[in-house]
């Protein structure tokens, strides 16, 4: 068994998510208490550290 560090499955069906889509995501994620959960139903693609507070 070997191990990569680096992207993983997650990350590579969340990139292919918003090639296809687009930065919005289903209003379900809003709010909720999940791993997958997120303030709005934007995602912010531009980095941390210009994300607005």
């Amino acid at each position: 068994m070997s191990f990569q560090a680096g992207l993983g499955r997650g990350h590579a069906m969340a990139l292919v998510h918003v090639i296809k889509n687009g930065p919005m995501i289903n209003s379900k994620h809003v709010g909720s208490a999940g791993s997958h959960r997120d303030a709005t139903d934007t995602l912010w693609l531009d980095g941390r550290a210009t994300r607005p507070a």
